[in-house]
């Protein structure tokens, strides 16, 4: 509502007056940001401290100020303090994070091999050494940077100076960083029920306001969605126009349990995989030193979820192909396929976007929920950032390209977090290549029925004759070696991680998993009452008679015969479909193995629940027959 005129403004309405105002910090923080596009400008703002040896400030905006870095609004636009704040606190976020890449570049730049494609493990230790905490940076990440800077010579003729003849200056967002201004331009309040909140900020009425009377004081009223808890601290979120409506990023801050580094006993173990995204399962470390496996684990399945994003990525390949040719023949009676083709792109990507959010939210939830139901106070990742999708097959490479593995850590910290429960990521080294109870080298076979035909899926151990799922045996090598490794974990400085870098030997020897003893009551007398027995041929039957009218839509239930366990899932599609298939068979329409289309996201994803959430049978319920 415009506090002004009492104006109660439309989503079009209020969303227009935003974009307008995120078009005026746009406009100023673009050649702001272009301006100090260079190395000597980043080496200052990241050096922390100014011409008189005083540190900067830790907001970019003042940071900025400080350095003398100003920026003025067109002429004839007047606009307040505030609305200029916005502009250089995001032109100086980004010339911030810049500083890591032109240190990556320079040093890979500084350190340039003989033939880029195959680096010698000299070579290999020399870009290390020469980058600010190579040590521990991915081989992925530095292969990234080369190929980048191999086209450009391929281009050019020549290696390019730095990162910023490398890469022009990024655009700029339109966006509104309220975190940036004070009372005078906007203002939270949270309501009294607590599940809403009221901003208020100054928007201009017109696209090129020219006096401050050009500017109003619009409340625009939040509700908060249920995961903001009532004793959160609201701040001022960021305000992004799009797609007719106006998308508020909400920050708030919480109390939250402190996290331990050390002293676990029962923690849960995550395994990535392509056909199951992820098998978890929960170990307990004993005090005399053993770790002992609780359960045979759990699996989030996600195949129908990967063949639509796999599909989504197709039709992305297509149509940027179609626009790079229509940009090729350079035909102006093609401009308007052009359009239209760009603008499908767009909804296209963000398809993807929101799928690959959606996945990595239900994978980390199910993850923490795990650990919840468990008692686990740390979950156990395994360390992928240096794995890269090569040399796999192209099908492979492409399924393993598309993970959002990242995206899938990230939550399940944030989710974690507000639990108590730590997550730590322990090197990859052997967890699928070692067998969890003995350490000796597993052989990988096809399938358990066939021990004679060479695989990956399934695992023998030829010391102690376990055998089991790939995976089902990872989760509990990662787990084990993230409890015996706990004196060894860290916290990383930059990214605030908590992590395991190195595996020791001899803690290593004692990461294996113990079988536990089986037990037995060596007196068998009688203890309770004695279940009544009957001679009858005739089955148990139910301890309740049958409804009236059967529940589903096929014919009657019989009495005693009535499905205890959920409902089932969706068939699967074809069977000679798989979650890569995009072409359809001939004989019926197209749909992704494992997935129901039409029937929602989490009819792609199978997983399996969470103890805490399978009823308890109750045992006092009579079992025998109704006669």
């Amino acid at each position: 509502m415009d506090e002004k005129t009492g104006e109660v403004l439309t989503t079009a309405a209020l969303a227009e007056r935003v974009g307008w105002c995120a078009g005026l910090v746009e406009g100023m923080a673009g050649p702001l940001l272009s301006e100090h596009w260079n190395a000597a400008d980043i080496d200052a703002l990241a050096s922390g401290v100014d011409a008189g040896g005083t540190n900067l400030p830790s907001q970019a905006w003042m940071a900025l100020r400080r350095l003398g870095w100003g920026v003025a609004p067109p002429a004839g636009v007047r606009v307040n303090d505030r609305i200029v704040r916005m502009a250089q606190e995001q032109a100086g976020r980004m010339l911030r994070s810049v500083k890591w890449r032109a240190d990556l570049v320079a040093g890979v730049l500084a350190t340039w091999p003989a033939d880029p494609d195959r680096r010698t493990p000299a070579e290999w230790d020399a870009v290390r050494a020469a980058i600010p905490g190579g040590e521990h940076l991915p081989s992925g990440v530095i292969r990234s940077r080369t190929r980048q800077i191999t086209a450009y010579a391929r281009r050019h003729g020549r290696l390019p100076v730095d990162v910023f003849e490398l890469e022009p200056s990024p655009g700029t967002a339109r966006m509104l960083l309220l975190a940036a201004c004070d009372g005078q331009q906007a203002t939270l309040e949270r309501a009294d029920d607590g599940h809403r909140a009221l901003l208020r900020l100054q928007l201009p009425t017109r696209p090129d306001p020219a006096s401050y009377a050009d500017w109003t004081w619009v409340a625009c009223p939040i509700t908060l969605p249920p995961t903001v808890p009532a004793n959160a601290v609201l701040h001022l979120p960021t305000l992004r126009p799009t797609g007719g409506r106006v998308r508020a990023d909400l920050a708030f801050t919480h109390a939250v349990p402190r996290l331990r580094r050390t002293g676990h006993t029962v923690a849960l173990g995550v395994d990535w995989g392509l056909n199951t995204l992820l098998s978890a399962g929960t170990v307990r470390l004993h005090a005399d030193g053993r770790i002992t496996a609780l359960g045979t684990g759990a699996q989030f399945r996600a195949a129908g979820v990967l063949a639509k994003q796999h599909r989504l990525r197709r039709v992305s390949e297509h149509l940027h192909a179609r626009t790079d040719h229509y940009t090729r023949l350079a035909d102006p009676t093609l401009d308007g396929k052009h359009a239209v083709l760009t603008e499908e792109i767009r909804r296209v990507a963000a398809r993807r976007s929101h799928l690959n959010d959606a996945l990595a939210r239900a994978a980390a939830r199910w993850a923490v929920d795990q650990a919840v139901a468990a008692g686990a106070t740390v979950i156990y990742l395994e360390d992928l950032r240096s794995l890269e999708a090569r040399g796999m097959g192209r099908t492979t490479n492409t399924r393993l390209a598309q993970t959002v593995r990242g995206q899938i850590a990230e939550w399940m910290r944030h989710l974690a977090a507000e639990t108590g429960i730590a997550v730590v990521t322990v090197p990859a080294r052997n967890t699928s290549r070692h067998c969890p109870h003995c350490l000796t080298p597993l052989r990988h076979r096809k399938a358990p029925d066939r021990p004679t035909t060479r695989g990956w899926k399934w695992a023998l151990c030829p010391g102690c004759g376990w055998q089991g799922d790939r995976d089902q045996g990872a989760w509990r090598r990662i787990a084990a070696r993230g409890l015996a490794h706990q004196t060894k974990t860290t916290t990383d400085r930059t990214s605030g991680q908590v992590v395991i870098r190195t595996v020791v030997d001899r803690l290593e020897a004692t990461a294996v998993i113990t079988a536990a003893p089986k037990t037995s009551r060596a007196d068998r007398s009688k203890t309770g009452p004695t279940r009544p027995r009957t001679h009858r041929p005739a089955p148990r039957r139910r301890g309740v008679p049958s409804p009236a009218r059967p529940p589903g839509r096929a014919g009657k239930r019989p009495e005693g015969h009535a499905p205890t366990d959920r409902p089932r899932l969706p068939r699967a599609a074809h069977r000679h479909q798989s979650v890569t298939t995009i072409s359809a068979p001939t004989n019926r329409r197209h749909r992704p193995r494992g997935a129901a289309l039409g029937a929602g996201f989490h009819l792609h994803a199978h997983a399996s629940p969470a103890r805490w959430t399978v009823p308890i049978p109750d045992p006092t319920v009579r079992m025998g027959s109704l006669g």
